[in-house]
């Protein structure tokens, strides 16, 4: 049994779904791990994870248009410490995935035909997301 760990370093340039399956299939081809499970963890609780549709732009915008919709921005939130987009940053974090797990087969992730891994930035003026990464295989 093998496992690898490390730190996937992602800068979004706005808010909204950023498409990271390239960089995350790069760490994972990087490990030397044939078959095994990853985990993946936003160490942030104003961004999330997803695993969601990554051919039609359309799906991307419908998400996060929805996203908006459900948790939007407000001066009415208590928690405003960073702006009006604070807490909606959060509420939309519980909405979404902080942690995924992805099974790895032949060096590389079993994502369907048309899945992508997406980071999710909540919050209006982006900064420098690290994903937490875990590696268990042979």
């Amino acid at each position: 049994m093998r496992q690898a760990s490390g730190t996937l370093l992602v800068t979004a340039p706005r808010q909204g779904l950023h498409l990271i399956t390239d960089a995350v299939a790069g760490w994972v081809a990087g490990q030397g791990v044939g078959e095994g499970l990853l985990t993946l963890m936003i160490r942030h609780t104003s961004a999330s994870l997803l695993i969601q549709e990554n051919a039609a732009p359309a799906a991307r915008r419908d998400l996060e248009n929805w996203l908006a919709r459900i948790a939007p921005e407000s001066r009415d939130f208590e928690h405003d410490d960073e702006g009006p987009d604070d807490m909606p940053a959060h509420l939309r974090s519980v909405l979404t995935a902080t942690t995924l797990s992805i099974p790895v087969q032949d060096g590389r992730m079993r994502l369907g035909t048309w899945q992508g891994i997406y980071l999710c930035e909540h919050r209006r003026q982006p900064s420098g997301r690290e994903i937490a990464a875990h590696l268990l295989g042979a």
